[in-house]
Formats: C-alpha cells, structure tokens, sequence
C-alpha cells in the first residue's frame, strides 16, 4: 500500500478563526475553490507566492499557517 505523505498546514482553523469562506478566500488570492480545499486537506502544497498571497489575506504570517 503506498502512503501519501500529506503537507501539514492550518488554514482551514486560521481560515475559519477570521470568518473567510473558502470562496472568500480564492477569490482573495485569484485561485479556485478546489485549490483552497486541496491545500487545506493538505493534498497540494503551495507556491512560496500562493502561501505570502493567502497568508496576507488573513492578515497572518506564513509561518503561523504553513510548517
């Protein structure tokens, strides 16, 4: 069985502290839906410009969202 190694990040609880939708938030960043949904599952890990762009939409820094 061959494992997926998953890219740990807190966006969704950082997401959802600030009361962003998930659409909000694409929109924000000029992403899709899909891409928010597959970072926050951790399927997708993001650009270093993707992960500054969605970090300064919620007024965080990248280190408080991405490890």
């Amino acid at each position: 069985m061959k494992k997926t190694l998953k890219n740990k990040n807190n966006l969704q609880e950082t997401r959802s502290s600030s009361d962003i939708s998930q659409e909000e938030l694409a929109d924000k960043v000029n992403v899709s839906v899909q891409t928010i949904k597959s970072i926050e599952k951790g399927r997708y890990k993001p650009s270093d410009s993707l992960a500054l762009n969605i970090a300064r939409s919620l007024n965080k820094e990248v280190t408080d969202i991405f490890s």
